[in-house]
């Protein structure tokens, strides 16, 4: 058990320590959701008006509303930026000289992905920190209650960008990545508008919307932040963590996965 811990001890600090020369990355992380919170919802405010909906009890402000979705948004980015640096790895090399590690596969790829999901929370709760200077706020407690809904919504985006990775060849490959699961996985969800004023346009747009495991990720956050469980969003979550997590040790398999045909 000891080398198994040591073998997570050391790919956590790895993760850090590349985060931590990377300060880029930290900044990049916070400008866009707070162009969003700050730029943007000064526009939507007016255009989507939000009734009183779970878990909030009163009238809100279309800030307060997207401020859950806009911790989603750091947690799916750095998912997919995580991606990234495995496909950069691959190519230079160390990350067959980490998967040949005498320990399985799986651990060394949930190792990993612990990584990247204590970098997502924490530039979560630098995000929520800015956000309350703007007098955008919850309960104290709805901070430590969130630190649960964070961490499984982190496991799961993170798990879904380790499976891309074994998919993406080459590195030019990332940009396609980008525009065809990520911009929809965030603006076909509850992230900016709740799935009600969705349905008002689009029965179709809102059932993809409701199938959408990011939506189900923001409402665990969503509920969370409020003190509240949602059942069902911590069971699609949970669930798609699953899914995920077993395609990226499939496709890192080199007997069956994409690795092998990648040579």
């Amino acid at each position: 058990m000891n080398i198994y811990l040591t073998a997570l001890s050391a790919i956590v600090k790895r993760e850090a320590l590349r985060f931590v020369h990377q300060r880029e990355r930290f900044i990049a992380a916070m400008v866009r959701p707070l162009m969003w919170l700050l730029v943007f919802a000064a526009g939507f405010r007016a255009a989507l008006g939000l009734s009183i909906i779970p878990p909030y009890q009163t009238y809100i402000t279309y800030e307060t509303y997207i401020v859950p979705g806009l911790c989603g948004m750091i947690l799916l980015f750095n998912g997919m930026q995580s991606s990234l640096s495995l496909v950069y790895d691959r190519e230079m090399g160390s990350m067959r000289l980490l998967l040949t590690a005498p320990l399985p596969r799986w651990w060394l790829l949930f190792s990993k992905l612990c990584g990247s999901t204590a970098i997502s929370i924490l530039q979560v709760y630098t995000f929520l920190g800015v956000a309350a200077l703007f007098d955008i706020t919850v309960e104290p407690w709805g901070y430590v209650a969130a630190l649960p809904a964070l961490l499984i919504a982190g496991l799961m985006l993170g798990a879904l960008g380790l499976a891309l990775s074994s998919f993406i060849k080459q590195l030019e490959n990332f940009a396609g990545v980008m525009n065809f699961v990520i911009f929809p996985m965030f603006f076909l969800s509850s992230a900016l508008y709740p799935l009600w004023k969705m349905a008002e346009s689009s029965p179709l747009l809102r059932d993809i919307c409701a199938v959408n495991p990011f939506t189900h990720a923001v409402e665990l956050i969503r509920f969370a932040l409020y003190l509240r469980l949602e059942p069902l969003a911590l069971l699609w979550t949970v669930l798609a963590l699953v899914a995920f997590m077993l395609l990226a040790i499939w496709g890192y398999d080199p007997e069956r996965g994409m690795t092998r045909r990648k040579g």
